[in-house]
C-alpha cells in the first residue's frame, strides 16, 4: 500500500509527488489521460509543436529558479516586450525596467499620449519593489488601481486591456490589482519563453525519476474513507492509501472533494504552418485596435526554431473564450492574425485548433494566493486553483501539499 495517491500528473500533482518521493514517502501518481502534464501539454502535428493553448515559461518565477532545470530545457526566448498592431503598423514595444524611457516610445507608438507616461510609470512603480512590501496591503481590481494613479483611457484601453486580456484571458480591469502585478513583474524581471520540445518538456522533466510511479489512462471516479486510510476507486483499480492528494482542475477537484470550483476563463489557441514567416518579430503580439478578434499571436519558429521542421514556420493565434459565445471561426482567426502581421495568410495551413474552456482560474481580488490544501483526515488538494493562475502557483501549491502531507504522515519534508 503506497503512503499517498496522487490524483492527477499535471505540474501540481507532479511536484507534490517529486517532493514526496525524494523524501522517501511512497508515491503512486494516477493520471487519467494518456500522458502527463495536465493542460501543460504540446501535440506534434506534421513536425510542428503546437501546445496546448498558448503557453510560455517565465525564468523569474521563483519557483521556477528554484525547482526547474531551465538550462535543459534548452528555452527559446522572446525578446522583451510586446508589438502593438495600431493602424499604422506593428510597433514593438520593450517591457524593461532597465530602459524606462521606453514608456515615451510606447506612448507615441499607440497614439495614447505622452501625457499618459507618468500615471503609467506611477502605476508600474511599486510592482518592481520585492512583492512582500505589497501582497500584505488591501487589493482590489486593476481597475480601480489604474483610475487612482490616473491612467484613464486611451492608455488603458489602447495598450493595457489588450495586452493584459490575453495574459488573463478575460477582463483584465476586473482582476485583482496584485495577481496582475506578480505577472508584470514576472514579464519585467525576465523574458519568456518556451522549452526546445515544447511545453510538455516542463512536466516530463518534473516527472524525471517517477516513472513507476505514474500511471496513465486511470480514471478516478471517487474517493472514501476506508478504515484509517482513502480508498481510491478508479474504472480499472482500487487501492487504498494512508492520504490522498487530488491534484486534478478545479472542476474534478470540486466532484472528488467538494471543493468550492472558481470561475473559469477560457481560450481558443490556432496553429498554422506558413510557407514564410509572416514578420521577424520575437516578441508576442497584440491587437489594440476597437474590435480585435484575437488575444495574441506569435510567430512561434522565430522564438524556438525546433518548433517548426527545417524550412518551416509555425504561427500561434489566439483568442478568449467568452462565457456563452461561440469561438471565431478558423478562418476569421487566420485573417486576424494575417492583419496583425500586415501578411497575406492565404497560403498558411491550419494545422490543429485547442479549445481550453477551463484554461485558467479567474483572479478577482482579493487575491487569495495560499488557500487551504488540507482537507482533514488525510485529503488534500492542490493546484493553480489553490494559489495563483500560473506555472509558479503550481509549482507552489504542489510543493506546500507535499508539506502538507507528509507532515500529517509524521515525516516532515527536509529544508
Amino acid at each position: 500500500m503506497p503512503d499517498v495517491i496522487v490524483i492527477g500528473a499535471g505540474l501540481a500533482g507532479l511536484a507534490c509527488a517529486r517532493a514526496l518521493t525524494d523524501a522517501g514517502i511512497a508515491c503512486a501518481v494516477w493520471e487519467g489521460s494518456d500522458d502527463i502534464g495536465g493542460r501543460v501539454r504540446t501535440d506534434v502535428v506534421d513536425g510542428f509543436r503546437c501546445d496546448r493553448g498558448f503557453q510560455v515559461l517565465n525564468p523569474a518565477y521563483p519557483a521556477v529558479k528554484r525547482h526547474v532545470d531551465v538550462r535543459a530545457l534548452g528555452l527559446g526566448r522572446f525578446d522583451r516586450g510586446v508589438a502593438v498592431r495600431t493602424d499604422d503598423g506593428l510597433h514593438a514595444i520593450a517591457i524593461d525596467p532597465r530602459h524606462p524611457a521606453e514608456l515615451f516610445h510606447a506612448a507615441r507608438a499607440t497614439g495614447i499620449g505622452l501625457g499618459s507616461v507618468v500615471p503609467l510609470a506611477r502605476w508600474f512603480a511599486p510592482t518592481l519593489r520585492p512583492p512582500r512590501s505589497w501582497l500584505g496591503q488591501p487589493d482590489r481590481s486593476l481597475g480601480e488601481g489604474l483610475a487612482d494613479s490616473g491612467v484613464m483611457a486611451p492608455a488603458r484601453d489602447r495598450l493595457l486591456v489588450p495586452f493584459l486580456s490575453g495574459v488573463v484571458l478575460g477582463d483584465p480591469l476586473a482582476a485583482s490589482e496584485q495577481f496582475v502585478r506578480l505577472v508584470v513583474r514576472s514579464m519585467a524581471l525576465a523574458a519568456p519563453g518556451v522549452p526546445a520540445q515544447g511545453m510538455t518538456a516542463l512536466p516530463h522533466q518534473l516527472a524525471a525519476g517517477l516513472a513507476e510511479a505514474v500511471e496513465l489512462n486511470r480514471v478516478v471516479r471517487g474517493v472514501a474513507r476506508d478504515g484509517e486510510g482513502w480508498r481510491v476507486q478508479a474504472d480499472d483499480a482500487s487501492e487504498v492509501a494512508k492520504a490522498v492528494v487530488i491534484a486534478t482542475d478545479a472542476r474534478a477537484a470540486g466532484e472528488l472533494a467538494g471543493t468550492p470550483v472558481p470561475a473559469m476563463h477560457g481560450c481558443v489557441t490556432d496553429w498554422f504552418a506558413c510557407p514564410a514567416a509572416p514578420s521577424p518579430t520575437r516578441l508576442v503580439c497584440i491587437d489594440s485596435r476597437a474590435g480585435a478578434v484575437l488575444a495574441n499571436t506569435a510567430v512561434m519558429s522565430n522564438v524556438a526554431p525546433s518548433y517548426a521542421p527545417a524550412g518551416g514556420h509555425l504561427v500561434q493565434a489566439t483568442c478568449v473564450w467568452r462565457d456563452g459565445e461561440a469561438p471565431p471561426s478558423v478562418a476569421d482567426v487566420q485573417h486576424a492574425a494575417g492583419d496583425v502581421y500586415q501578411a497575406d495568410p492565404s497560403a498558411w495551413r491550419h494545422l490543429v485548433r485547442h479549445e481550453i474552456r477551463d484554461a485558467l482560474p479567474a483572479q478577482p481580488p482579493p487575491l487569495e494566493p495560499r488557500r487551504d490544501v488540507a482537507l482533514g483526515d488525510g485529503r488534500f488538494v492542490c493546484g493553480d486553483h489553490r494559489d495563483t493562475a500560473s506555472i509558479q502557483g503550481a509549482l507552489v501549491s504542489g510543493r506546500r501539499t507535499a508539506a502538507a502531507v507528509a507532515a500529517h504522515l509524521g515525516r516532515p519534508l527536509p529544508g
